[in-house]
């Protein structure tokens, strides 16, 4: 037992004192982008706050229950989001498998043995049979830290699983609200077409009958006809548009793509959520995850360096067994039948057609690939808040002008309606009047629907704060991994 004692203590000093003390891998660096990132954005200049808070729930700022009750829905349901997750959890499977190499492996090794010997003679030989037991022991001093930068960069490749799931969160949340608010607007132009057909309607009830006494023209019962055609043309696009949106809605929740009819929609229904902050700093665009993905990637590449480079190097390799090994299981585990053996083995690459080069200056290509896509992730991202920003500004001053637009299409109305009646004007005055009205209510309903869906893009173009599902804590093998609480030192 002594001599096995021997052996793992050595080993265990040789482990510890050696495993990973050399570092032959680039020390990772921020890339520089060559761009001059401003302290805040270019269509937001007001004088930064300090720490602008984005509400966690910032959907809540609609006060819709429904709405709410669908976000909370669609990360509980939707597929993506548990392929995303189910690829979280190989990525963890295979860190462990990476870093097991790191640890010495141990097993059980029993032979039984049974021979005959006597020549040709079988009949008057011997028979023996022997028995052994040993526990062989194997692990690898890291001197170069080639097994450690491997398991960093599994590590690492758990973030990037875990930053994309975010970013697959993100989207299906901003996807959803987006849906939600389409199928309000249809709904609402729906109930204006609704509307307008009752007006035609009835201004060609007011035109026919005023015909059949002679007071009008035919024209002005074929003009009022005309426009009644042409309101009724777009309920079925509008139906159809809805009918749409609703499946789509439904797949994202994880249901089967149905549709119901439309709601009646006040012309209140607009519910303008409350100012986006000023001066929001451009640092917040550091929580996006998908920028997280791409760092985290990088930062892997570069430990794939270092391990590339360490293998270059000489492996040295400690190898021991400790067993027993007797003539007969009665003998097994006496003194005299202890058997051990440790050993020491140092491979060279000497001779390899240049492959582990060639694999190394690999890595450092996709390296300089994840430099690039690093880079185009971030100006993608300042161009979606600079654009969402711009956005925002001038649909807020379009929504003034149509608000205005439509007062006076109403009065106009009003006015035209009034002259016709003292017989001043032609009908046809008071049915492009009406038809200039509706079109300028229909004309609101998609301003407001793109002033707050780019409210939602804009939320999801700044990175932060947004419904993401919970993190996975999963506890196996000796391993824990609690991402509420991740590493992120390589920010």
């Amino acid at each position: 037992m002594k001599s096995w004692f021997f052996l793992f203590s050595s080993a265990f000093i040789l482990f510890t004192g050696l495993h990973g003390c050399i570092n032959l891998g680039p020390e990772y660096q921020r890339p520089e982008l060559g761009v001059q990132i401003p302290p805040s954005y270019q269509n937001d200049r007001t004088e930064p706050v300090l720490n602008p808070v984005i509400e966690d729930r910032w959907w809540q700022d609609f006060n819709d229950p429904e709405l709410d009750a669908l976000v909370e829905e669609v990360l509980k349901r939707n597929w993506d989001l548990k392929q995303a997750t189910a690829r979280i959890l190989e990525f963890r499977a295979q860190y462990v498998q990476v870093s097991a190499d790191r640890w010495p492996q141990a097993g059980l090794d029993y032979k039984w043995d049974k021979r005959r010997s006597g020549g040709v003679n079988f009949g008057r030989g011997e028979t023996n049979t022997t028995h052994q037991l040993a526990f062989p022991a194997l692990f690898e001093i890291d001197l170069w830290s080639r097994l450690a930068k491997a398991s960093e960069a599994a590590r690492l490749d758990i973030l990037v699983s875990e930053e994309n799931r975010r970013t697959i969160a993100q989207t299906l949340v901003a996807e959803t609200i987006n849906l939600y608010l389409q199928i309000e607007a249809s709904e609402r132009r729906l109930q204006i077409a609704d509307q307008s057909i009752e007006a035609f309607k009835r201004s060609l009830q007011f035109v026919d009958t005023r015909y059949k006494r002679g007071l009008t023209s035919v024209l002005d019962v074929r003009q009022a006809r005309r426009l009644l055609a042409g309101a009724e043309t777009l309920v079925p696009e509008l139906q159809q548009q809805l009918g749409i949106l609703q499946q789509q809605l439904a797949v994202l929740l994880g249901r089967y793509p149905e549709t119901r009819p439309a709601r009646s929609q006040p012309e209140d229904y607009y519910r303008r959520p409350d100012p986006v902050p000023t001066g929001l700093p451009s640092t917040l665009l550091l929580r996006r995850p998908d920028i997280r993905a791409a760092e985290a990637r990088l930062v892997a590449l570069n430990q794939r360096i270092g391990s590339a480079k360490a293998a270059r190097f000489p492996a040295i390799t400690l190898t021991g067994s400790y067993g027993w090994n007797a003539d007969g299981k009665d003998r097994l585990f006496k003194s005299d039948s202890v058997i051990w053996n440790i050993s020491a083995g140092v491979v060279q690459p000497l001779m390899d057609a240049g492959r582990l080069k060639a694999r190394q200056r690999g890595i450092e290509a996709q390296y300089q690939q994840a430099v690039a896509d690093y880079a185009d992730t971030i100006l993608n991202a300042f161009a979606e808040v600079e654009g969402a920003l711009l956005t925002r500004k001038k649909q807020l001053e379009r929504r003034e002008r149509e608000i205005i637009f439509l007062q006076e299409a109403r009065a106009t109305q009003r006015v035209a309606q009034n002259r016709y009646i003292k017989g001043l004007s032609e009908y046809l005055d008071v049915l492009d009047a009406q038809q200039t009205r509706f079109t300028a209510e229909g004309n609101l309903v998609l301003v407001d629907l793109n002033i707050l869906t780019n409210r939602v893009n804009l939320h999801r173009a700044l990175g932060g704060s947004w419904a993401v599902p919970e993190p996975i804590v999963l506890e196996r093998d000796g391993y824990f991994f609690d991402f509420k609480t991740r590493d992120t030192s390589y920010e």
